[in-house]
C-alpha cells in the first residue's frame, strides 16, 4: 500500500493506494488502482470542499489532468474536527504511476484556499490481498 499525508490550513488530508487485479488486465495494458482518502477538518472554521484537481502521470510520463465539482458526487462540509473519507479509482496504461493534486476548500466568509493532495504512488505490486 503507497500513501501520503499533507495539511493545509486545517485541512489534513491522507491516502492510501492500491493496486485492484480484479478491476485490472495487464494483457490489455489496463491497470486498475483505487485509492482511500480521509480529510479531516484539524482547524476552527467549517471548510467546505468545492472542487478537485488531480495530476496524475503514468510510468511513460503520460499526464493527465482531471478537475471537477466535489468528491464521489457530493461537496462535504466539514466542522472543526470532523472527517470525510471515500474511496475512488483511476485506470492506467502502465503498471505504475503517481497521482497529487489538490481540493479546493471554502470557508464560512467565502474564501477560499486550495488544500494539497500529496503525490502518491500506483505500484502494481500493492494489492489487496
Amino acid at each position: 500500500m503507497s500513501s501520503s499525508e499533507a495539511v493545509t490550513r486545517g485541512v489534513r488530508v491522507r491516502v492510501e493506494a492500491r493496486y485492484s487485479p480484479g478491476h485490472s488486465d495487464p494483457r490489455k495494458r489496463e491497470w486498475f488502482f483505487l485509492y482511500t482518502i480521509r480529510i479531516l477538518n484539524e482547524g476552527r472554521e467549517t471548510v467546505q470542499l468545492l472542487n478537485r484537481h488531480w495530476i496524475i502521470t503514468d510510468a511513460n510520463g503520460h499526464v493527465e489532468e482531471v478537475q471537477g465539482p466535489g468528491v464521489v458526487g457530493k461537496q462535504p462540509v466539514l466542522r472543526s474536527g470532523e472527517s470525510f473519507e471515500y474511496t475512488s479509482g483511476c485506470a492506467l496504461k502502465t503498471p505504475f504511476g503517481s497521482m497529487h493534486g489538490s481540493y479546493e476548500m471554502r470557508l464560512p466568509g467565502g474564501e477560499r484556499f486550495d488544500a494539497t493532495v500529496a503525490p502518491f504512488a500506483l505500484r502494481e505490486n500493492e494489492s489487496f490481498n
